[in-house]
């Protein structure tokens, strides 16, 4: 039974074995199946969660790319451009100006004008190739002139040299005079893509990526070829960057190499490219590229390099050029054309060669440029603005109208009156006649210093400003910030009051030269005369022509300090002025700029206009935005200023500006007055003709004596700068309310033809003397030992501030 029992039991082992196999394998195969369904299912949860990463990734770029591009591309510096010189027959001009006014705007000298930016000159006669220019809605014309000037320095000729046709009106471009730059000192000069040669879009198509307009930002097969290239040299020798791309690195990345970096690149190329047209992309490729470095400015895009290696609108420059600027983006510092001419030179052998080969030239147009020299101008643009005291003003006037952010990102393009052959020449004079004072007065070279502001007489517009010896300081202006003591300057606005603001003075009214003390408070003031004389009694024409300042303080107290302050403070000054009577004689600290507002105005007839170095803005896009139009107002009677200016142009017949009358040509008629300080520190000439206003101020910035009275130091400067200034002479238009009169040089009664010696002075009708000299002699009016006049105890000085003895002439 055991046995039986036994083979019954191993038989049905031995049958029930598939099955368990069986269910075994149903189980694996289970599990596997189970594992691979959760396998596909993680495997499509990550595909999934990688696709909304790379969707959030892409998206992320997506907004960023739009978001910088759609906006404003770029941080634009503002730039500052001088008057465009006018042309019109008539207009003062002399051939040595004109052409150094081309030479300015990089114009070249050539036989035979055939393209902008180009002239010719025989003898007086010119052909110029203007360049065109657009001034906000108004656009000037590129087109082929020609000019004729005659030999007293006016234009007697101007045609179109096409057409032969007269031209009324035309102007030259102006010239660009500085520039404020943002904080991250880029510059660039933007450019649309018509406004750029044909050859060199070409030309950088064909040498950068010659597959431009077919790949959608990314170009694979280059970037196979660039990646076997490297891996057969062990080194990176060959790049597979689009155009796309390096716009995308130039303007969103950085030059960091890691994969990371490249794959943001190609990305933001495919998306630039499938948000934006290719010629959008190749436009803002060429504002974006780097081309070079000026001092701390990095120059950016072809149009501002163009202007930085040759001097020349991108339109002027010829094959060889062109592909040198291409070659130039390779690599600006490498193959820096001013310090690598020979590595520049070979790889823009190369770029043409390039240029050749992909049809965009000629093999004879290739080779004929290479036979070219590498046309770099010698002359590097300097990285600071090349008139820093000009550029101060301009700055100090646009803050009032623009926040300092828009000044430094918004390009604005601002016109303004400077005269650059003005500035150019004034500079010049500063500099010259301050050695030549030095010299002669045994003076240590440099201790010396001086500025000097021009404008014009019929609005007021600033021609130059030169704030020291040193014009390209960008420091310490002194036309704008020296605050020195104005001595005898100060005169004309004492004459002014008295005779505008009171009925107690003429030019004919007789006044005591003798010596006078006024009480302030409890002190006394005893000023002098320059050269301690007294010349018994003067007429008032008479002592300021000859810059009196004992007269001239009995004259103030008379008027009244308020009514003298206030007549400065009418004439333009800002400053405080303090109510002591030793401002009569000049002891208010102004700045040049200042003493050239009290000036302009009375060289205007009494009408006060803001001097003013702005004309227009406009935006980056040529839009207008603002403009700065003539402001006036009558502050004095144009009668009263007729009488004053009369007695000025005296001084400098006369009195203590003489010297004038002795070195200009007599057309050269002007009116001005001296000024000297305490000490001899300080020495002023301030003066204007029947165009131009001008101030000089020399002195030392440690405030130490020069020797030095204004007719000695800044009236020379001055005259210096007339002889050469072209201008108008001094003829004031007579008011209707002034009259001729014969008048006693000595009484200033009516002159009788029975005795005494006549004079003719101008007065107010009002105001004409209505008795007639007697002929016995006239009587010497002389103050008592004990005279005394007084100022209200406001005037009082305070402890701390010196009683001033007389200043200058």
């Amino acid at each position: 039974m055991s046995e039986q029992t036994d083979g019954m039991g191993t038989e049905e082992s031995v049958t029930n074995r598939p099955s368990l196999v069986s269910s075994s394998l149903k189980i694996f195969f289970g599990v596997t199946v189970a594992m691979l369904r959760t396998l596909r299912v993680l495997f499509l949860i990550a595909v999934v969660i990688g696709a909304l990463l790379a969707a959030a990734y892409v998206l992320k770029q997506d907004e960023k790319v739009t978001r910088q591009f759609e906006g404003k591309r770029w941080s634009l510096p503002a730039r500052v451009f001088a008057r465009p010189l006018e042309l019109y027959e008539g207009k003062t001009l002399y051939a040595r100006d004109l052409e150094k006014e081309l030479h300015l705007l990089r114009y070249h000298k050539t036989a035979n004008p055939s393209t902008t930016g180009q002239y010719s000159k025989k003898g007086n006669r010119f052909l110029i190739h203007t360049r065109g220019f657009q001034f906000a809605e108004d656009l000037e014309p590129e087109r082929l002139i020609r000019l004729t000037l005659g030999k007293n320095g006016q234009v007697t000729s101007l045609k179109n040299a096409n057409s032969n046709a007269p031209l009324a009106l035309m102007r030259l471009e102006p010239i660009l005079i500085g520039n404020f730059y943002p904080s991250h000192n880029e510059d660039r000069i933007l450019v649309r893509l018509n406004e750029v040669p044909p050859l060199l879009t070409e030309g950088l198509i064909a040498v950068e990526d010659k597959n431009y307009y077919n790949h959608f930002g990314i170009n694979p097969t280059s970037i196979v070829r660039a990646i076997i290239a490297n891996v057969k040299e062990g080194k990176k020798v060959q790049g597979g960057s689009t155009l796309t791309q390096q716009l995308v690195k130039n303007y969103f990345l950085t030059n960091e190499q890691s994969y990371k970096r490249k794959a943001n690149e190609a990305t933001m190329a495919m998306l630039l490219e499938l948000h934006y047209s290719k010629d959008e992309l190749l436009e803002a490729y060429m504002n974006e590229i780097y081309l070079g470095q000026n001092g701390q400015r990095a120059i950016h895009g072809f149009g501002l390099a163009s202007q930085f290696y040759f001097g020349v609108p991108l339109r002027e420059l010829n094959a060889s050029q062109i592909a040198l600027l291409i070659g130039i983006a390779k690599g600006a510092s490498f193959y820096n054309p001013r310090r690598y001419p020979n590595r520049a030179k070979q790889r823009r052998d190369l770029v043409l060669n390039v240029m050749a080969r992909e049809g965009v030239m000629s093999e004879e147009e290739a080779e004929q440029a290479k036979q070219q020299p590498l046309g770099v101008s010698s002359f590097q643009p300097s990285a600071k603005n090349p008139f820093p005291a000009y550029l101060e003003l301009v700055k100090a006037q646009l803050r009032r109208d623009y926040q300092e952010e828009d000044l430094h990102n918004e390009g604005l393009i601002i016109f303004t009156a400077m005269d650059p052959i003005i500035q150019l020449q004034a500079e010049k004079v500063v500099r010259s006649r301050v050695r030549k004072l030095e010299r002669a007065n045994r003076i240590r070279k440099g201790k010396l210093n001086a500025a000097m502001v021009i404008s014009n007489v019929q609005d007021g517009e600033v021609l130059a400003i030169v704030g020291g010896t040193d014009a390209r300081y960008e420091g310490y202006n002194r036309a704008l910030v020296a605050r020195r003591q104005i001595g005898s300057v100060v005169k004309p606005a004492v004459y002014l009051a008295a005779i505008d603001r009171t009925d107690k003075f003429t030019l004919a009214t007789r006044v005591s030269d003798s010596p006078v003390v006024v009480r302030v408070g409890r002190e006394y003031w005893k000023p002098r005369n320059y050269d301690h004389r007294d010349m018994g009694g003067i007429l008032v024409v008479k002592a300021l022509v000859l810059s009196r300042n004992t007269p001239t303080v009995r004259i103030g107290i008379q008027t009244g300090l308020d009514n003298v302050i206030q007549m400065m403070y009418d004439l333009g000054v800002h400053s405080d002025i303090p109510p002591y009577p030793s401002i009569l004689l000049g002891t208010s600290e102004l700045a040049p700029v200042e003493v050239q507002q009290m000036f302009q105005t009375l060289a205007a007839e009494g009408t006060y206009t803001p001097l003013r170095a702005i004309r227009s803005v406009m935006d980056a896009y040529g839009k207008d935005l603002k403009r700065y139009p003539l402001n006036v107002k009558q502050v004095a009677s144009a009668e009263s200023v007729y009488q004053v200016t009369y007695a000025m142009n005296q001084i400098t017949r006369n009195g203590t500006a003489k010297y004038l009358s002795t070195v200009l040509p007599k057309w050269k008629n002007s009116a001005g007055k001296t000024g000297t300080t305490n000490d001899k520190r300080d020495s002023w000439y301030a003066g204007f003709t029947g165009q131009h206003v001008m101030t000089v101020w020399v002195g030392r910035d440690d405030n130490k004596p020069t020797n030095l009275t204004g007719g000695t130091g800044a009236l020379r400067v001055w005259a210096d700068m007339m002889r050469i200034l072209p201008t108008r002479p001094f003829r004031p238009k007579k008011p209707k309310g002034i009259r001729w009169i014969k008048i006693d040089k000595e009484s200033g009664l009516l002159y009788n033809s029975a005795c005494g010696t006549p004079i003719s002075l101008p007065f107010d009708v009002k105001k004409i003397p209505k008795r007639k000299r007697h002929c016995a002699p006239a009587p010497v009016v002389r103050p008592a030992p004990d005279e005394s006049s007084t100022v209200p105890p406001r005037s009082v000085p305070p402890a701390d501030r010196p009683v001033w003895q007389g200043l200058g002439q």
